[in-house]
C-alpha cells in the first residue's frame, strides 16, 4: 500500500514538472529587451513610447530608504495634554517606504515613496491633519540633503485609521561612486514644552 503512493505521488510530481517546464523554454533575457544580455545576440527596438532599461541601469546602486528611529510615529495631543492618553488628539506611524532611481548625465535622481496610517485618539475629531515629515539624505556621515514638507490628511471618521501615501521627487545627485549614501525618512518631532 505505501509503495502505491509514493508511486503516485511521484507519478502526479512528474507531471506537474513537465507541466511547467513548458514555461521555462524560450529567451527570458530577450524577453525583457536588454540590449546586450540574451536575445542570441539580437537587438530589438522597443515600440515607440516604450522606456528601455540599459543593463547599467538595471544593476545600478538605489539607495535605500529607512526608517529614522525616533520618528517613525507621532503622536499629536490637545494643548496641555502631552503625554494624557485621553488627550491624543491623533497618532500618525510611517508604516512602509520605497524608492526609484532614474539615472542620466552622470545625476542620480530619487523618487522616494512613504506610506503610513494615521489613527484619530479619544481627543480626535474630523477634518484635515498637517503631517511634518522630513527627508534626510546622507553619504558616509555626512549630511548632503534634508528636507522638511507638510502632508495634509483628510481624516473623514474618528472611528478608524486613514491612509496616506506621500511621493517626494525632489532629490538628485551625482551618481555615487560607492554604496555609502542612507535615506532617512521620519516626522519633524515638535520641540518639547511647546
Amino acid at each position: 500500500m505505501a509503495f502505491v503512493r509514493l508511486k503516485s505521488a511521484g507519478l502526479a510530481a512528474a507531471c506537474v514538472a513537465l507541466a511547467l517546464s513548458g514555461c521555462q523554454t524560450g529567451d527570458t533575457l530577450g524577453a525583457l529587451n536588454i540590449g546586450g544580455i540574451g536575445g542570441g545576440g539580437q537587438s530589438q527596438q522597443p515600440p515607440a513610447g516604450q522606456e528601455t532599461i540599459t543593463a547599467a541601469e538595471l544593476m545600478a546602486y538605489c539607495p535605500a530608504v529607512t526608517l529614522a528611529a525616533d520618528d517613525a510615529v507621532l503622536n499629536s495631543y490637545q494643548r496641555g495634554g502631552e503625554g494624557d492618553a485621553s488627550k491624543l488628539a491623533y497618532r500618525a506611524a510611517i508604516t512602509d517606504t520605497t524608492r526609484s532611481c532614474t539615472y542620466g548625465g552622470g545625476m542620480t535622481a530619487m523618487t522616494i515613496g512613504i506610506a503610513g496610517r494615521l489613527i484619530p485618539g479619544p481627543a480626535g475629531s474630523i477634518g484635515t491633519v498637517r503631517l511634518p515629515l522630513r527627508i534626510t539624505v546622507y553619504q558616509d556621515t555626512s549630511e548632503i540633503h534634508t528636507q522638511r514638507f507638510d502632508h495634509d490628511v483628510a481624516v473623514a471618521d474618528t472611528a478608524g485609521a486613514t491612509q496616506f501615501i506621500v511621493v517626494d521627487r525632489n532629490f538628485s545627485m551625482p551618481n555615487p561612486t560607492s554604496r555609502n549614501v542612507r535615506v532617512i525618512v521620519g516626522f519633524e518631532q515638535a520641540p518639547k514644552g511647546r
